[in-house]
């Protein structure tokens, strides 16, 4: 039996339906639906409750998808092991795009001076419940993701990093003016956002609905998944964005974008790195920890209690 089935099996469980499943896996509908049913042929039992509007594990179900998690981390380990007897390491980051294109770089390349020995690293960017599945499925080492909701956090170990800002930009040649507004003054606009599953977007609508508005309120709305081409496109004033300040830092500098933070809203999420507890002893990840938290300002540190002294071991969160 390949432990993709049994991947499968808590993918669907996790996410309630065959369809949802496969986008996350990159595989077909059928294909998943397949998958399962052939764990149920072998094992004897339904193992999904497919009666309701969501999958929901059976009894039978609870008891596979409790050994498949020991089966995946005995295969991860193994696999570790094999390729530590080359004397090299390997390791593997999930992220949310921001994150990864803000500050993974500044991060991977300290990380990678002080291991000149690396023999691999791989990162994937994707919506936070798609990189705490990889971190679940063992296809990542460590999950570094902005989000607004508590997340599930059952056998892994967080550490708080400084939440992440966020701001509407438009070009100047709109002339919405710098800094508080009213959040009417951007519904003449096209707003660009992400897609669904991303904390930006959740946020904004969240902030909007709160006001009684959704995103129809704005003159037009494009979904785009490309953070630098929706840069480019605000600053070429066709419209306007919600995101992280940290990814136009320069262009307001220069005076390429204006910053709006309207009256009333919520502009600030939080981000939160995430590991297996199984791998909270690995010194390689806790390196990669620590050069993860050194390209932040220390004040930024200073405001979540970051201790000089003890490192990240005082940013776990056990709550």
């Amino acid at each position: 039996m390949e432990t993709r089935y049994l991947q499968t099996l808590i993918k669907a469980a996790e996410v309630g339906s065959f369809s949802k499943a496969s986008q996350e896996l990159h595989i077909t509908q059928s294909a998943a639906s397949q998958r399962v049913k052939f764990l149920e042929d072998l094992f004897g039992h339904q193992l999904l409750d497919r009666s309701g509007q969501q999958l929901k594990l059976t009894d039978a179900g609870e008891i596979v998808v409790r050994h498949a998690r020991d089966i995946l981390d005995a295969e991860q380990q193994l696999r570790k092991e094999i390729e530590s007897l080359d004397g090299q390491k390997h390791i593997s980051v999930g992220t949310t795009p921001t994150f990864g294109t803000a500050y993974l770089p500044q991060a991977l390349n300290r990380f990678i001076l002080q291991n000149t020995d690396l023999a691999d690293i791989k990162f994937n960017f994707g919506t936070p419940e798609q990189a705490l599945g990889g971190l679940e499925r063992n296809d990542f080492d460590i999950a570094v993701l902005e989000h607004c909701d508590t997340l599930d956090l059952k056998g892994k170990v967080a550490f708080r990093l400084p939440p992440d800002d966020l701001v509407f930009i438009s070009s100047p040649e709109l002339g919405i003016p710098e800094g508080e507004i009213d959040i009417d003054a951007l519904f003449p606009f096209r707003i660009f956002v992400r897609k669904e599953g991303c904390s930006s977007r959740q946020l904004l609508r969240g902030n909007l609905s709160e006001s009684s508005f959704s995103l129809e309120a704005f003159a037009g709305v494009v979904t785009s998944d490309d953070l630098r081409l929706t840069i480019q496109t605000v600053i070429g004033g066709s419209g306007v964005t919600f995101m992280s300040r940290s990814l136009v830092t320069d262009h307001l500098e220069t005076g390429a974008l204006r910053a709006h933070y309207v009256k009333g809203m919520t502009q600030q999420r939080n981000r939160t790195m995430v590991t297996n507890v199984r791998r909270e002893e690995d010194e390689i990840l806790q390196q990669l920890i620590e050069c993860i938290y050194k390209v932040y300002p220390p004040e930024a540190l200073d405001n979540i209690g970051y201790d000089a002294e003890t490192g990240f071991e005082s940013l776990r969160i056990t709550d």
